[in-house]
């Protein structure tokens, strides 16, 4: 397998300091990994581990990918992908920490379209650093998305993309991203439902080896009551699964949104298609961020992240736990050695 590359994140964040610990912690799976980033800032977060009573990991600047293989054991391969960054204020919004991790992005993401890697794992960004410094992107998904329509010479509407927060009990995929809670009401149309069940379908065939099981939340308390309460589960959401069922989609549903991801936990299915971005990842918030993995499903390259933000509270105290991020790398493996689809 190519290696796997690791965006930096915010310099301002813990995106450093948790990759720091993940090559400390876990050498033999972040073996064949390398950072796309800045190296002083790499560097310096790798130092900052001596203050916790731990040598600090040795990083190592490389000037192409085929390096990240020859790198010696127990250290940090850096490709200094970006322009150097100056000081960066830890837990501080800044356009030069924005352009940074959204420079990184685009790097990694290319060298993956372009297959010269296995795939990108990504650190977490801050929304407004990257809005300051001039990215027109919400956030990692829909700048992967741009790059991917603009690789594969296709308008950006013509390659659906969509989240899925998964950890080792729970699967969720969102039809609707990042927008307001309005919106994200309005966005809950048929082809949207539909195309959501065609993505998934699709993504977890190559990643299980078989055909999920899908489980449709509702959008309304108790997935509308006949109508009673809404008459989205009715007009859009159960035409929609009946559609991907005649495709052969193994899609059930709408259910009551308070009770379907618990059934999904216990193993009734393999995922759940929740209608907007809170209803779907609180639920596998809840049940812990050390291990639940950002996936983009829908592009052709694979893409993982943890299942956090930059915590600016924290950052600069070396106290982020890495666990995340190392599950994210994991699953990227397991996704990597998978088919590829590009909807």
């Amino acid at each position: 397998m190519k290696p796997i590359a690791i965006t930096q994140g915010d310099p301002a964040g813990i995106g450093p300091e948790i990759i720091a610990k993940a090559f400390r912690d876990e050498p033999e799976l972040t073996r064949a990994c390398f950072v796309v980033g800045d190296l002083a800032t790499i560097r310096q977060a790798s130092q900052s581990l001596e203050a916790l009573g731990r040598p600090p990991m040795p990083v190592a600047l490389i000037q192409s990918i085929e390096e990240a293989d020859n790198t010696p054991p127990r250290c940090i391969p850096v490709l200094q992908a970006i322009a150097p960054l100056p000081g960066v204020v830890p837990g501080q919004i800044s356009a030069e920490a924005g352009r940074a991790a959204g420079d990184a992005v685009v790097w990694a993401a290319r060298a993956a379209l372009r297959r010269d890697v296995a795939a990108i794992v990504t650190a977490p960004l801050h929304k407004e650093s990257l809005h300051a410094a001039g990215f027109a992107f919400p956030g990692h998904t829909e700048l992967l998305q741009a790059e991917a329509a603009a690789h594969l010479g296709r308008p950006v509407a013509d390659v659906p993309v969509r989240m899925m927060l998964a950890n080792d009990e729970l699967r969720t995929v969102l039809v609707s991203i990042h927008m307001s809670l309005r919106e994200a009401i309005n966005a809950v149309d048929f082809d949207a439902v539909l195309q959501t069940l065609r993505i998934t379908h699709a993504a977890l065939s190559a990643a299980l080896g078989k055909g999920p099981r899908i489980a449709v939340a509702g959008l309304n308390p108790h997935a509308g009551e006949g109508g009673l309460f809404g008459s989205e589960e009715r007009e859009i959401i159960g035409p929609a699964i009946a559609a991907a069922c005649a495709e052969g989609i193994d899609a059930h549903g709408p259910y009551a949104p308070d009770t379907v991801f618990m059934r999904a936990r216990t193993g009734e299915f393999d995922v759940v298609i929740a209608m907007y971005h809170d209803q779907g990842l609180i639920p596998v918030k809840y049940l812990g961020v050390e291990q639940g993995v950002n996936v983009t499903l829908g592009l052709p390259l694979v893409r993982t992240s943890p299942d956090h933000g930059t915590a600016f509270d924290i950052a600069g105290k070396g106290i982020a736990d890495p666990a995340s991020l190392l599950a994210a790398i994991r699953m990227a493996r397991v996704l990597a050695s998978a088919p590829i689809t590009d909807g």
